[in-house]
């Protein structure tokens, strides 16, 4: 199989706009993540891809290789256009608010195509155990709950599941957004038209549940920081 990895990046994030191109350590975040990615060594090629002007001149004048897109609701959306023309079997998508991502959980998720001899999963992605209740309760954190394949049932902002029956444990997960997705799932994610469950929660990876596509989800103990607020960044400029 031929596995790329690109990095969709935009400039303005709606929460925190330019957070991309903030300083972490001695670079930008967006370069920090880049560079991570293709130091793991898993890829046949590694890319980002932005609309951004400044993001890309970012990434080309730091030795790295980006591609212009349009403009796109999702980044899984802004990937299908950049990939659509390269020939590979599976893309991984690296969220540029990312940059801590090790090489173990991405060689889980390759693994699980490896796997699939049927061919019956179109994308996967990680999960990461929650215990503090304000971690839980948080709506920039995106729970899933999945079935006893793990294959994914839904993702919310919201908790899930509602812990209605005190005496029974519950297990809560935060969906980390990693993805591996098949090429041809991509191509026919990005043709599918957005439902109100995906606008409703902002999540992209509910449309494929909407269409019937299967979701695998891979536990991992990976705890990195995804950067979605100011708060996020100082937390990031710590762990660095």
């Amino acid at each position: 199989m031929k596995i790329i990895a690109v990095i969709p990046a935009r400039y303005e994030a709606s929460r925190f706009p330019g957070k991309l191109m903030q300083i972490l350590g001695e670079k930008t975040v967006i370069t920090t993540t880049y560079q991570n990615v293709v130091e793991t060594g898993l890829f046949d090629e590694v890319f980002v891809a932005t609309d951004s002007e400044i993001i890309f001149e970012e990434i080309n004048n730091n030795g790295g290789k980006a591609v212009m897109t349009g403009q796109h609701e999702t980044g899984s959306d802004r990937i299908a256009e950049a990939v659509q023309n390269i020939d590979c079997d599976i893309v991984i998508n690296v969220q540029g608010d990312e940059p801590f991502l090790k090489l173990e959980p991405l060689k889980q998720l390759i693994e699980v195509f490896k796997q699939d001899d049927n061919q019956e999963i179109s994308l996967a992605s990680l999960k990461i155990q929650l215990t503090e209740k304000e971690e839980i309760e948080n709506p920039n954190n995106v729970k899933v709950i999945t079935d006893n394949n793990g294959f994914a049932l839904y993702f919310s902002r919201s908790v899930i599941p509602f812990h209605r029956e005190i005496s029974y444990d519950i297990s809560y997960f935060k969906h980390i957004g990693v993805y591996a997705f098949r090429k041809h799932a991509l191509l026919q994610f990005s043709k599918l038209e957005m439902k109100p469950l995906e606008i409703s929660e902002k999540i992209e990876c509910i449309r494929y549940l909407e269409y019937g596509m299967k979701i695998k989800l891979i536990e991992t103990n990976f705890i990195g920081v995804g950067i979605d607020t100011p708060e996020d960044l100082e937390k990031a400029r710590k762990l660095i």
